[in-house]
């Protein structure tokens, strides 16, 4: 490389900088100056770097570093290409960082904006059916009551989201909305109360939780009980199913005026004389407010849980006759599985007949049963089937109330249609040619004591 490499004078001013460039401003320090450029007469050396060392007064213009003349051409073009790196490999990370800020920011402001995921509340997928949310609301509605979770803080805001997921899932018209526009795009209308969500489905019994209260206060008078048969198919008793209960319930209003209450009897002692008393037996009552009974229309959400068993009891807490002067009475729904036309339920197994023909009987057939919900069992026979024969179908009978993982089988009997017409001459003599089967007439007791 040709040409001379000018090198800076090596004399720098000291703290006192008496420059006249103090006056302009100019004189800074070379760490203030942060990086310097390298010149090369005869090929400019380009690059920035921060100079290292201790910092040393500069007036008017920069001081530049000295450079290693023994370098070659090549060796300082590779000098600088490194010295150049640094700086773009730290604008190219601090790039890096501005943008993973910026999602960071983006997802967030989405996360507000688009409210709670009423779908992650109730542990339920988008696909979820509306006997699905039911059933899944039902289950954390008990878990998660501030009654049972009366030692933590948040009990009451998790039952209230739960409350707001179902009101907006079970309802078509918002569920649209949200799947659309998230929380923030429901209308503002009516909400209902979380404990209304939750007496639909239990009665009153969240006031209950933790030690029934009606065996601490049994001299607090109650209505009377009722009992109601729900009749629910068999379908439902197979798949389950949700049924809203429509009924005029008795409520206690208040009423102008006063009323006696909370009577009772009581000792009075009267004095007749000198050491002669009296004792009488009164009744003695309270003033109370009036009321009077009002029907108003309830309705109640009943799971038909799968597997469910005859005379089943689902209660519904306090929501039976009221009493004026105490708490009302229960309201139990009374299991009754209606007969089916098809099935017949034992236990957890079904039984069904089918009727087949003769032929079929002697040389085989194959068929679809449609089940409860659809679904269809394929049946082949290759064999003769006798009257009265069996096929057991492990499985397909009805879910067990307390493991639904488990099921009964489905057992079907069959019984042989005969040909109607008569058989002439020739016909008979056919099918004894092709039977060949020699009379076999024997008389015993079939029913061996049964």
């Amino acid at each position: 490389m040709k040409g001379n490499l000018k090198t800076p004078p090596s004399s720098h001013h000291n703290d006192g900088c008496n420059c006249k460039a103090r006056a302009r401003g100019l004189c800074r320090s070379s760490t203030e100056l942060g990086a310097v450029s390298l010149r090369v007469k005869g090929g400019v050396v380009t690059g920035r770097r921060a100079l290292p060392g201790r910092a040393a007064r500069v007036c008017g213009k920069r001081k530049e570093p000295s450079v290693n003349t023994s370098l070659s051409g090549s060796e300082r073009k590779a000098s600088s290409v490194g010295l150049s790196g640094k700086p773009a490999m730290s604008v190219a990370l601090r790039r890096v960082k501005l943008r993973t800020v910026c999602c960071l920011l983006l997802y967030f402001l989405t996360a507000v904006l688009a409210g709670r995921d009423f779908y992650k509340i109730l542990g339920v997928p988008k696909s979820a059916s509306i006997r699905d949310i039911k059933k899944a609301y039902r289950k954390l509605a008990l878990q998660l009551h501030p009654d049972r979770n009366k030692d933590d803080p948040e009990a009451q805001d998790r039952f209230a989201d739960l409350g707001a997921a179902y009101e907006v899932l079970s309802d078509e018209e918002k569920r649209k909305q949200y799947d659309m526009y998230g929380e923030e795009g429901l209308k503002e209308g009516h909400h209902s109360s979380h404990d209304d969500i939750f007496s639909s489905f239990f009665g009153n019994f969240g006031t209950f939780f933790g030690g029934n209260q009606r065996q601490q206060d049994r001299n607090v008078p109650r209505g009377n009980d009722i009992v109601l048969d729900l009749e629910v198919t068999l379908e439902e008793v197979y798949s389950g199913n949700f049924v809203e209960v429509v009924r005029n319930k008795p409520v206690a209003k208040e009423a102008p005026g006063k009323r006696k209450c909370n009577c009772r009897q009581e000792m009075r002692t009267t004095q007749l004389g000198p050491g002669r008393f009296q004792m009488t037996q009164e009744v003695v009552c309270d003033e109370c407010p009036n009321v009077k009974l009002v029907n108003e229309e309830r309705t109640l959400e009943v799971e038909i849980e799968q597997g469910v068993r005859d005379d089943m009891e689902y209660p519904f807490i306090g929501e039976g006759e009221p009493h004026i002067d105490g708490e009302p009475g229960d309201l139990r729904f009374r299991i009754k599985v209606m007969k089916h036309p098809v099935f017949e339920r034992r236990g957890d197994d079904l039984y069904t007949n089918v009727t087949i023909s003769l032929v079929e009987a002697l040389v085989g057939f194959e068929m679809d049963i449609h089940h409860l919900d659809g679904h269809k069992v394929h049946i082949v026979r290759d064999k003769i089937t006798k009257p009265g024969a069996k096929v057991w179908k492990k499985g397909e009978g009805l879910p067990n109330f307390d493991n639904n993982n488990i099921r009964g089988s489905l057992i079907v009997t069959f019984d042989i249609e005969f040909p109607k017409e008569q058989l002439d001459e020739q016909q008979k003599e056919g099918v004894r040619q092709l039977l060949k089967q020699t009379p076999v007439q024997k008389v015993y007791n079939g029913l061996q004591g049964y």
